[in-house]
């Protein structure tokens, strides 16, 4: 007996090892420490290790897909492929999309969501290729709030794909509102004042769920509003406090003197319950026309368990 455990305990420790550094060598080049949550993380390596069947094994794995369709449709995430037309290849979820084209399908605030995914693909600002959308939830008769990653896959075959999965009624990771308000500010850059209406358009990546994407000038006027489809308000954010009685706003300003970003928790009333709670915004300083200007987005703070 104890020669049987001098023998085996040496055999399970090597299995242990190659099981471990196989786990750690699989997501390598993963880089997840973004996110706030655990369930965000399960739904990235999710669709990245099916991106990784596809990559090796190419169209001829599309029947281990369809054979196994409960461990792509669980009770949090299901998986899809689309190719870069729109077409829908696997739905895990709703297997009746399978074969047709979505890329003029909207959610029901008229955003095209294939579009969107494309773009979000393109965007090298946004690594996991993240979009916020509503869209119908398997089984049930009303659509829920979701959020999106995919992942671009050419074949052995040379066929460009997308692999993606989402997760319904998901948590605000501020992850969400960096990439956008980094890819507005970088808009500003490009296409000065024009930008300002696409930044607006509520069916744009800008505008999700309660976060919208505004902009302001160093004395508080505001190019986009937070909160109406216009500036007519004369509303001077750096005037604005919160629940505690701080202002946020202008704390962000003096702390943009000497950097390009700005965190900022402040304290808000839950629409659900009566109590006050930590939410975050997000500041990038750019220039729109040689003028410096501020691009915005609030969210809620992260709270454990994570």
């Amino acid at each position: 007996m104890r020669l049987f455990k001098l023998i085996m305990f040496p055999a399970l420790l090597l299995v242990l090892v190659i099981f471990v550094s196989g786990c750690k060598s699989k997501y390598r080049d993963l880089d997840l420490s973004m996110y706030q949550y655990r369930d965000t993380r399960d739904l990235v390596k999710f669709v990245y290790d099916a991106s990784l069947i596809l990559k090796k094994e190419g169209m001829n794995n599309l029947a281990y897909f369809r054979n196994n369709r409960t461990l792509y449709n669980t009770p949090d995430y299901y998986l899809y492929i689309y190719d870069m037309k729109g077409i829908n290849i696997y739905h895990a979820g709703m297997e009746h999309l399978e074969g047709k084209n979505l890329w003029d399908v909207t959610d029901k605030n008229g955003k095209k969501v294939v579009q969107l995914v494309l773009d979000a693909l393109e965007d090298k600002n946004n690594p996991h290729a993240w979009v916020h959308y509503s869209w119908w939830e398997p089984g049930n008769f009303y659509p829920v709030p979701k959020s999106s990653c995919h992942f671009k896959v050419t074949t052995p075959e040379g066929k460009e794909l997308f692999v993606g999965g989402g997760i319904n009624y998901p948590q605000e990771e501020q992850e969400f509102i960096r990439i956008i308000v980094d890819d507005a500010a970088q808009l500003i850059e490009d296409k000065g004042g024009e930008a300002l209406t696409d930044i607006s358009n509520p069916v744009s990546q800008y505008n999700y769920r309660d976060v919208r994407v505004f902009a302001f000038r160093p004395d508080g006027e505001m190019l986009i509003s937070p909160a109406i489809n216009s500036t007519f308000s004369q509303t001077n954010l750096l005037e604005c406090t919160d629940e505690s009685g701080h202002k946020p706003f202008a704390n962000a300003l003096k702390e943009l003197e000497s950097q390009d970003t700005v965190w900022k928790v402040f304290m808000a009333k839950n629409r659900y319950q009566r109590r006050l709670i930590k939410k975050c915004l997000y500041i990038r300083k750019t220039r729109m026309t040689g003028r410096e200007i501020y691009v915005v987005a609030i969210t809620d703070l992260p709270e454990p368990p994570y």
